[in-house]
């Protein structure tokens, strides 16, 4: 994290046992409402990522949605979600990845990314990487270059970034706890 993104945590909400007791979720809607927070965000990534000559930017269903679409018209680049099963309409290549305890899939339409296409992925919070580490599999089994990751929050306890070692990443704010 760096000094000039302190200020955005005040609008990030705590919430204690949700969805389950023990954890310390981290609420980003009160940053998707306020205008001058969330025009930060996309313009900060968007300085990161958009002079790397970018083709798509993937986002993370759902959250990274919010983010990744503005993202991807400040770059000229187009938008590509990732979702969970059953979601999109047409033909999806999937993708399968491990949990704590058991596993999960995404999926992108079949056509929505070609060979040799560079691409950013977006999402709102790196936790433990797994399903990061899996739309990076994905996109590179439809042929894509993954130029790196963009993040809003990232939970440095939770060890994420060691899944996505050899990519780059950014995250505006970083948690040790």
């Amino acid at each position: 994290m760096t000094a000039d993104t302190v200020w955005l945590r005040q609008f990030v909400r705590e919430v204690a046992d949700f969805p389950e007791p023990g954890i310390g979720f981290k609420d980003i809607t009160p940053l998707l409402a306020n205008v001058d927070a969330f025009r930060f965000c996309v313009d900060a990534l968007a300085d990161h990522w958009c002079g790397d000559s970018i083709d798509h930017i993937v986002g993370i269903e759902a959250r990274g949605f919010l983010f990744g679409a503005p993202l991807s018209y400040r770059c000229g680049a187009g938008f590509v979600p990732v979702r969970k099963p059953g979601k999109l309409p047409s033909t999806v290549k999937r993708q399968t990845y491990d949990l704590e305890y058991g596993t999960d899939a995404i999926e992108v339409h079949s056509d929505a990314i070609a060979a040799g296409d560079r691409v950013v992925i977006i999402d709102d919070v790196l936790a433990t990487g797994g399903t990061a580490a899996a739309t990076i599999e994905l996109m590179q089994s439809i042929g894509a270059e993954v130029v790196g990751l963009g993040f809003i929050i990232e939970l440095k306890a939770l060890a994420g970034a060691g899944k996505l070692e050899g990519f780059e990443t950014t995250s505006l704010l970083v948690y040790d706890e």
